[in-house]
């Protein structure tokens, strides 16, 4: 018996996201009085492998398979389910991110497993049970489910766990898996990536805009304060549906759900659909001159007031804050 972790890569290089999930995985594994192993698909460096150990990994299996550097959601399903059967894994472990929520569902089918996807916390595993707290109704709510399969497979969503450094470097075993044309049928051709930009599905900090912004010309300001915090660039469904924005930045229950420590809200009246897809923030910050509007009931601090007048305020006083850091 194990627990097996699913580390994802972009471009060979390990994302924020995949050291919570190994951090989460490593105390399910301490729970279960088990040990961890981790599986990686693609071209990453034997030392990034390595130092997943750092994170309580003492194993991880390598897949070097030239086709599978790009990623294919079936043959990768495929391969983390053929590595669950045969290190004898009883807990798969991934994260809630595009990728984990296409590649979940197949491997629980695979190992006819139970699912808990957009996990928050540890499994409660009292009473010889094993219940996992998950966001359900677009993040309205919360669920707990219990899985009472053989296998069970847990896919955590992004900024739910704390990054913990427990460990020394892990030991790198290259994987063969057997390959399964079926499995190739629909192909990648390419991923296009926008690098210069923080990644807004795991962005730790959010600074989001919406119709109160009057028009694309205004948004420089909001680009500004994002710059200067570090945090990703957001905005509203009828921002992106009037073309002000492109629509991976729209954030809401037809678009991206986000759970960051920190959400700037400004101009963006609060409908229930915006709502869904950002109440699982940390902090969440309103800034709206319409006193009644919605997201105010929900906000943690809010400002009532011109985006026009308060925005450039914020950014004077973030910058006044890190010149005398």
């Amino acid at each position: 018996m194990s627990v097996l972790v699913y580390v994802e890569n972009a471009d060979g290089k390990f994302k924020k996201s995949t050291y919570e999930v190994i951090s989460y995985a490593k105390t399910v594994a301490d729970q279960l009085n088990t040990h961890l192993t981790a599986i990686s698909i693609g071209d990453v460096s034997h030392e990034d492998l390595e130092s997943l150990g750092k994170y309580g990994s003492a194993k991880v299996l390598n897949v070097s398979d030239e086709q599978l550097k790009t990623f294919v959601n079936q043959a990768y399903a495929s391969v983390i389910a053929e590595a669950a059967s045969k290190e004898g894994a009883k807990v798969v472990v991934l994260a809630n991110s595009f990728t984990g929520k296409g590649l979940a569902p197949r491997i629980a089918v695979k190992l006819q497993a139970g699912l808990a996807d957009s996990a928050v916390e540890l499994p409660s595993t009292d009473d010889g049970k094993f219940i996992v707290k998950k966001t359900a109704f677009s993040g309205k709510a919360f669920a707990f489910i219990e899985l009472t399969s053989d296998v069970k497979i847990i896919a955590l969503n992004p900024n739910s766990y704390k990054v913990v450094e427990n460990g020394s470097p892990a030991t790198v075993v290259d994987f063969a898996s057997d390959s399964n044309e079926s499995d190739f049928k629909t192909m990648v051709k390419e991923i296009v990536r926008a690098t210069d930009k923080v990644s807004l599905p795991e962005a730790e900090l959010v600074v989001s805009a919406g119709r109160g912004m009057k028009g694309p010309e205004n948004w420089a300001m909001i680009e500004e304060l994002a710059d200067l915090l570090g945090a990703a660039t957001a905005c509203s469904k009828p921002v992106s549906d009037a073309g002000w924005r492109p629509h991976e930045e729209h954030v809401g229950q037809t678009g991206i759900a986000v759970s960051p420590n920190l959400y700037i809200a400004i101009g963006i009246s609060g409908a229930i659909q915006h709502l869904a897809g950002v109440s699982s923030s940390k902090t969440i910050v309103v800034i709206n001159k319409d006193p009644e509007a919605p997201f105010f009931k929900v906000a943690d601090y809010g400002i009532v007031g011109d985006a026009f007048e308060i925005v450039p305020k914020l950014i004077e006083a973030v910058k006044s804050y890190k010149s005398n850091s």
